[in-house]
């Protein structure tokens, strides 16, 4: 039991929580439950020993007649004393009862103890109090709802339900039906208790969701999975950062959710949904309107607009109240987004207008990559043209693509450039001005300008000319191919719907993406590859994080370098090791390429000694033995025991450009053992699983922290 291993001592056994006869009696200590609601069914639950002791001190206090509210749960929900109501604070949810428990009895369905009313509790208790004080037992009570509670003695307490009978006539409750354990104080019960959440908040991260309602497998809201998270970080940082947290450098990190979906949904687009569904397949369709289409929405600009101001206004008000209730804040802030969330997140980052000085830092960088990469163009129309050793005189001089359409024969004459050279030069100016005479005459404007001054062309003109633009139109298709191989790097921007971009109220830490589909989407908008001199105006840091067999996540590195095949990097387990499956699997793939190349050596050593056993007898010639000395040294064993060695050499460090700061951007998660059995089966449970992955939690983590220059207990393999 969490709860009675944690030393309190006003709640001990050994005080007297349940006297033996004749004992003194000890007043009962109470803990504050709230009443959480789901599908239908009512369930207690125990608030922290920090939050209780504060509801007990408010109490106590004298307090609680007047307006008070006493923060819980980490500052996300607030309790009004007076009402006895836990509500929400950055999110929409419906108020919580409260209650100062003392007495429980056992349910019905679960066997989980439910507190009886304060004022029931009170009377219990004071029944409890004469019983102890005079040894008289065998107390008999009677609920408001006519349930009977029989105090036999210290430990043993029992709560019967009236059995109505079968008459007419009004029938006494009696003692009949299955009794009910009735405990007195929460350490009687088996109640997981948490500590509570340290008050320090190191750092905030708002987590946007993606398609739907619902965020994962067992369809729950974006706040009870973000709910995990946050769980999942507390215990992380217990298990990997405990000197940080012992030296107190460390409090917590907050997770505040972001939802968009129900704003989309409440602008009337449901109704109009509905008049146009059919009747088939109910349930099927109703899931598809409220999940899937989110995708079609957000790929519309009147829909997209709508998407993108909930998102930004909504992150921008939970910041501001944030700083409200938590004035000494003075860490960073984070965004991570799941799904289509992180690709509202991403095209909202694109379009973030950074500080002055860093927009002139970056015109000026972008000023000296787009004069380099001209002078990288002309040098490429030097070697085409065989010209590569005057590639330092052009490069010397400045010249680019747009400088050398320019030059004429005295230019060129003048920076002491041969008359062959020239020529070449002057002739592949020459060629390009009339290819781009011939795409403008092909324009459509020019065409029908054409039209007018001609009046009514004969057929043979119409041939002609419909054959002329159709040389056109090849010249524009080879010109247009020649662009794209010259200009390789398109705005990521490309292709995002026509929406007006809010501003955030902040310049967030770190992006995280979680099993997003930003590659998919950049590719299908025409985006072929990022320039590795991009990064996010606002933002330094991104993180894509996705599991293997997650059907939505795309990868985003091949669009920085696509020259270059690499494997993501493998996220570490977070108990320091790989899975036994992966590492089962590399050691057999090992010991079966170490087999092949065994039995392919032995192979051609058998093949070498029968072809030179029949060698002699045929042709015995001199030169014999200098011959068989090169197939002796292909033989040799030992260079084939270390062919296996270079494959375990860390591999070179891979440039990935400036989107995370020149780190590695895509992170992959170990599938567990059961999932390799079958990809396709887990295939959604990948797409879902990252609210309770510890290997994810501690990514983003570790990351924070490494801004704060606070860095894990112990490094975990394999991990940057």
């Amino acid at each position: 039991m969490a709860g009675a291993e944690q030393p309190q001592p006003p709640r001990g056994r050994a005080e007297g929580a349940e006297p033996e006869p004749g004992g003194g009696y000890e007043p009962v200590v109470p803990h504050w439950f709230y009443c959480r609601v789901t599908d239908g069914r009512e369930r207690w639950v125990p608030f922290s020993s920090q939050d209780s002791e504060r509801l007990e001190e408010a109490y106590g206090s004298g307090r609680a007649q007047a307006e008070v509210v006493v923060p819980t749960s980490g500052g996300r929900y607030d309790v009004r004393l007076r009402q006895r109501q836990r509500l929400a604070v950055y999110w929409e949810e419906e108020a919580a009862e409260v209650r100062r428990c003392t007495w429980f009895y056992k349910g019905d369905k679960d066997n989980k103890y439910i507190p009886y009313s304060e004022a029931f509790s009170e009377e219990l208790e004071e029944a409890y109090r004469i019983a102890v004080t005079q040894d008289e037992w065998k107390k008999k009570l009677e609920s408001p709802s006519r349930e009977v509670i029989i105090l036999h003695n210290p430990k043993l307490m029992v709560h019967y339900q009236p059995v109505a009978s079968s008459d007419e006539w009004g029938s006494t409750p009696t003692e009949q039906g299955r009794p009910r354990t009735v405990k007195r104080g929460v350490e009687n019960i088996a109640a997981e208790i948490p500590n509570g959440e340290p008050l320090q908040i190191d750092h905030l991260v708002f987590v946007v969701h993606g398609i739907g309602p619902a965020c994962d497998i067992r369809f729950r809201s974006i706040v009870q999975c973000v709910n995990d998270f946050r769980n999942v970080s507390l215990s992380m940082l217990q298990a990997h950062f405990k000197k940080a947290q012992e030296q107190q450098q460390i409090g917590r990190v907050e997770f505040l959710p972001v939802n968009w979906h129900s704003s989309l949904h409440s602008t009337g687009v449901d109704v109009d949904l509905e008049r146009i569904t059919l009747p088939s397949i109910n349930r099927l369709r109703h899931f598809i309107n409220d999940t899937i289409l989110d995708v079609f929405f957000y790929n519309s600009s009147t829909y997209c607009q709508t998407i993108v101001d909930t998102v930004a206004s909504e992150m921008n008000r939970l910041y501001q109240l944030f700083l409200q209730r938590n004035p000494l804040f003075t860490g960073g802030v984070s965004i991570a987004g799941h799904s289509l969330g992180s690709l509202i997140l991403f095209d909202l980052l694109t379009n973030q207008k950074a500080a002055p000085e860093q927009e002139e830092q970056s015109a000026e960088g972008s000023r000296t990559t787009s004069s380099n990469r001209g002078v990288e163009e002309v040098k490429e129309v030097l070697r085409k043209l065989e010209l590569s050793e005057y590639c330092d005189l052009f490069e010397k001089e400045k010249m680019d693509r747009q400088a050398l359409f320019l030059c004429v024969q005295e230019n060129l004459k003048e920076m002491g450039i041969p008359l062959g050279p020239r020529m070449k030069l002057l002739n592949y100016i020459s060629s390009q001005k009339e290819m781009q005479d011939q795409n403008a005459a092909a324009a459509p404007g020019h065409s029908k300008e054409q039209g007018a001054k001609a009046g009514s062309p004969s057929e043979q003109d119409l041939g002609s000319r419909e054959h002329s633009r159709e040389h056109s139109r090849e010249h524009s298709r080879e010109h247009s191919r020649e662009h794209s191989r010259s200009c390789p790097y398109r705005d990521v921007g490309l292709g995002q719907v026509s929406a007006n971009y809010p501003q955030l109220n902040y310049k967030p830490s770190i992006f995280f993406a979680f099993g997003s589909p930003i590659g998919m989407f950049l590719t299908v908008r025409g985006v072929k590859r990022i320039d590795p001199n991009y990064s996010l105006p606002t933002c330094k840091g991104f993180f894509n994080i996705f599991h293997p067999f997650d059907p939505v996540a795309y990868r985003i590195e091949p669009m920085i370098v696509p020259e270059v095949e690499f494997e993501p990097m493998l996220l570490p387990h977070h108990k320091g090791r790989k899975r036994m499956h992966l590492e089962l699997k590399e050691g057999l793939s090992r010991m079966s390429l170490d087999l092949k190349n065994n039995l392919l050596g032995s192979l051609r050593v058998a093949w070498q000694s029968f072809t030179r056993s029949s060698l002699p007898a045929l042709e015995p010639a001199p030169a014999e033995p200098a011959l068989e000395a090169e197939p002796g040294a292909e033989k040799q064993p030992e260079p084939k025991a270390e062919e296996p060695a270079p494959a375990r050499e860390e591999p070179p460090p891979i440039n990935v450009g400036r989107l995370n700061g020149g780190n590695r951007i895509d992170y992959v998660l170990q599938e567990k053992p059961i999932e390799s059995f079958n990809e396709y089966l887990f295939a959604l449970q990948g797409h879902l699983c990252y609210w309770e992955s510890e290997d994810t939690v501690l990514l983003v983590l570790k990351e924070i922290y490494q801004t704060q220059g606070i860095t894990l207990d112990q490094p975990l393999p394999g991990s940057q």
